[in-house]
This record gives C-alpha cells, sequence and structure tokens, in this order.
C-alpha cells in the first residue's frame, strides 16, 4: 500500500463544500504534512478538515520527508517552506527508496513535478470522477463539480467540459461492469 499525500488545493476545494470524504476512499494511506495543514486556514474547509482528520487514519509525514524539504526548496525554486515543498520532498524521499507514492493536488506547478519524479498524480476533478467508479450517480458527480466550481476551483470551460466527459466514460465504464 503507497500513501498518498494531500495538498492544501484540494483540501480546500473539496473542504469548502464538505465533501472531504471523498479523499476516504483513495488506495493508500493517507498523509496530510502539518505545512499543508497550515495553508487550510479559510472557513469552512479549515473546520471540515479537522473534523475529517479527528475521523479518519490521516497521517503526518515522516521524518525522512523533512529531511528532503531542501532539495525540494531548490527542485521548485523556492525560499520557503510551504506545503508545495513537503509534498515534492515526500516524492523525492519516497521514489530515492523505489516506493510508490501518490500525490493530489491541483496546482499545476505541483503535479507536473511530482508526475515528472514519479509520483502518481491526480486532483479534484479525479476525485470526483473517481466516486463515479465507486456508485457515485453521473448527475451527482456533476452537481459536485458545480458546486466546486462556484466555490473556488474556477474551471475553465475546457476543463468543465473535460469532466464531463470523463465523468460519463466513468458510468459507462462502471455500467458495463
Amino acid at each position: 500500500m503507497s500513501d498518498v499525500y494531500l495538498d492544501a488545493t484540494t483540501l480546500i476545494s473539496l473542504g469548502t463544500i464538505g465533501e472531504l470524504e471523498r479523499l476516504a476512499s483513495l488506495d493508500g494511506r493517507l498523509v496530510v504534512p502539518s505545512a499543508v495543514r497550515e495553508e487550510v486556514t479559510t472557513e469552512p474547509a479549515k473546520t471540515n478538515l479537522e473534523r475529517f482528520l479527528d475521523h479518519y487514519d490521516v497521517r503526518s509525514a515522516p521524518e525522512e520527508v523533512g529531511e528532503r524539504v531542501p532539495h525540494a526548496r531548490s527542485v521548485l525554486g523556492d525560499d520557503t517552506e510551504r506545503g508545495d515543498v513537503h509534498i515534492v520532498a515526500a516524492v523525492l524521499a519516497y521514489t530515492a527508496s523505489d516506493r510508490a507514492v501518490g500525490v493530489v493536488s491541483d496546482d499545476r506547478r505541483v503535479r507536473t513535478t511530482c508526475r515528472g519524479l514519479g509520483a502518481t498524480v491526480t486532483g479534484t476533478i479525479g476525485i470526483v470522477v473517481r466516486a463515479v467508479d465507486e456508485g457515485l450517480d453521473p448527475d451527482a458527480a456533476k452537481d459536485l463539480v458545480s458546486r466546486l466550481d462556484a466555490h473556488g476551483l474556477h474551471l475553465t470551460g475546457e476543463l468543465r467540459e473535460t469532466a464531463d466527459e470523463l465523468i460519463d466514460e466513468a458510468a459507462r465504464d462502471d455500467e458495463a461492469s
């Protein structure tokens, strides 16, 4: 079982609309570094994250991740130790020892960097599509995407169409199973 690192972008998006439990269906142990937790400051995302962390088995990053922070800062060209740096540090630590690691983020720079370093990467829309794979009604999934868009995810028209297509495809695949 691999660890799946959750970034603030997804925690804020799903937390704002009260849908963090969608993350619990991911394959792997969920990890939220303390630097990422500190970035979730807006309500209701902050309170919903606290509840999520109390209810589900979500871990903090292991010590070895902290040892990779300077390298991650260099990779990202960051001067500070924000959550993004800790996510990349985790990927560096895991891939250095040939362990699989997943990342859930909507930040393009984080996604591109982590994918390039060998992590499996998805975002909030990927979490919604996965929920359809697990039985969420496609119309409910599209409503979820609309709620995300209305509360801060800010989808482009193209991304919205892609999300709808992925939801429809997941629903067809689910029907065929």
